[in-house]
């Protein structure tokens, strides 16, 4: 259906459905329901950042001798930060296929189990084999989490806030990895080599169960409960939501006109969804591998390894949490402060915008790192302004993979952007710019960041090419169902 088209006449056709719950959710006004999904699946993105950020900045504590681990930084942000993300992309593969076969709410809470499974015995780990196993355990269920997250969010948050709301929760990542830079500071200073580090994540683990039990009362997608057959769920979740914006605003909210027939199916073949991205939407397919690879080769690389970059060349060591709290303070407010351009401006725009300014921003700063010219404080100045629009295009890839493809692919689209675009640059990213880092050289990690530059331009120019205005419309717009009926 298109945004013109009338809404179906007749009776529907057997084994059809006819439902207006799209409608009824996208007419939505901002109430308490709304705010209760940002915060139960918005705060999966804080975990992340608060668990990487840990990670790359305690690599050089865990590294000292005393520890209890036999492992150098170097290990740690190379090969542990690549199995990191190795086990975010088959999680998202395996937990994604999964979500859109039992629904987001399940998963959503299986990923998390998942992930506090792994901090918490990675807080445990006594041997680097172990440690590196446990940092998979928990990519896993992150990369799992990315999937159920974003289908949720954008098939609950009614259209006209759709943009908005999925950057800002994106761009959330930075809260944790702000929190999680300077929870190292004090753990790192106040409490033994041995002990510190473990306190770290275990603090994860008890801000993972607080997020748990919230989590428990998100609904389930009713976009999802109507495909899958479940009428009569879908209905009360709506019917739920209507009743309580309609005691919060006293006003009786107006039933909209637009209706869509539904084939209603239990499974979706893994052909059918393949087919829909490459045969039936290639030029989206494009857009979306783009824009993943280019922000992951720069966040795993820039999150896994800045605090072996301040060790390395400017001496900094103990006090990295602090340098980095800066930095992703720059990165959270990019999200804040543009992400209402998304749904006024427009997607297209801000996409390109925010990649492009971002990449020509950062090769300024490899001319500079590579001439000496920057200390450790300006280093941060300048990765402070690059991260501004670069975390505001990575939140926007997001939010675009899971808008532009039907509802029945959305989550397995999320998964495979994500775990495709993650292997390219994000295992690819850390192992290489460790390397490059490791030689000392300024000119060697100066081009790794003209390696990260070249990707975000050449995305933007992408975006420029191919994205979808999808600004402010309802996603049975911006992509029909498979489910559909004609």
């Amino acid at each position: 259906m298109t945004p013109t088209s009338p809404p179906p006449t007749g009776p529907p056709q057997a084994g059809v459905v006819r439902t207006k719950i799209p409608a009824r959710l996208d007419r939505l006004p901002w109430s308490r329901p709304h705010w209760m999904i940002l915060i139960g699946l918005g705060t999966v993105w804080i975990l992340d950042g608060l668990e990487v950020t840990i990670v790359g900045n305690i690599s050089g504590q865990i590294a000292k001798p005393g520890s209890g681990l036999d492992i150098t930084q170097a290990q740690i942000a190379g090969p542990g930060a690549a199995l990191y993300v190795a086990g975010a992309c088959i999680g998202a593969l395996f937990f994604g296929r999964l979500t859109d076969r039992f629904g987001r709410k399940k998963l959503f809470i299986i990923t998390l189990a998942v992930y506090l499974a792994g901090t918490a015995l990675t807080a445990l780990a006594w041997t680097p084999w172990w440690f590196f196993l446990c940092r998979f355990i928990t990519g896993f269920g992150i990369g799992g989490e990315y999937a159920a997250i974003n289908s949720a969010i954008d098939e609950l948050i009614p259209s006209k806030h759709r943009g908005r709301v999925d950057i800002v929760i994106n761009g959330s990542y930075w809260l944790g990895a702000a929190g999680g830079a300077l929870l190292t500071v004090p753990l790192l200073n106040e409490f033994s080599t041995g002990v510190g580090w473990r306190l770290a994540f275990g603090l994860g683990v008890v801000l993972g169960l607080v997020i748990l039990l919230v989590r428990r009362n998100v609904p389930e997608s009713p976009r999802w409960l109507i495909i899958h057959g479940h009428t009569e769920q879908a209905e009360r979740v709506v019917g739920g939501m209507e009743r309580q914006v309609e005691r919060e605003t006293g006003d009786r909210l107006a039933e909209p006109e637009r209706s869509i027939d539904i084939h209603q199916r239990k499974t979706i073949g893994f052909g059918e969804i393949a087919r829909t991205m490459v045969t039936r939407y290639p030029r989206r397919t494009i857009l979306g591998f783009s824009l993943f690879v280019g922000q992951a080769f720069l966040y795993n690389a820039i999150t896994f390894g800045y605090a072996q970059i301040l060790t390395k060349f400017f001496g900094v060591d103990t006090y990295t949490g602090y340098y980095f709290a800066v930095i992703a303070i720059g990165n959270f407010l990019g999200p804040l402060i543009l992400a209402p351009l998304f749904d006024t401006v427009g997607r297209k725009p801000m996409i390109a915008g925010t990649y492009i300014l971002s990449g020509v921003l950062l090769l300024g700063t490899a001319y500079l790192f590579g001439q000496g010219h920057l200390t450790a404080t300006t280093l941060t100045a300048c990765w402070c302004v690059v991260l501004f629009f670069a975390s505001t295009g990575a939140s926007s890839a997001y939010l675009t993979v899971s808008e532009i493809f039907p509802m029945e692919t959305r989550a397995m689209a999320i998964a495979f952007f994500y775990a495709i675009g993650t292997a390219v640059g994000g295992i690819t990213g850390p192992l290489l710019f460790s390397k490059l880092v490791e030689t000392g050289r300024p000119g060697d990690t100066a081009l790794a960041f003209v390696i990260g530059a070249v990707l975000m331009i050449a995305a933007g120019i992408v975006a420029l090419l191919f994205a979808v205005k999808a600004e402010r419309r309802s996603l049975e717009d911006i992509a029909k169902p498979l489910t559909a009926a004609s």
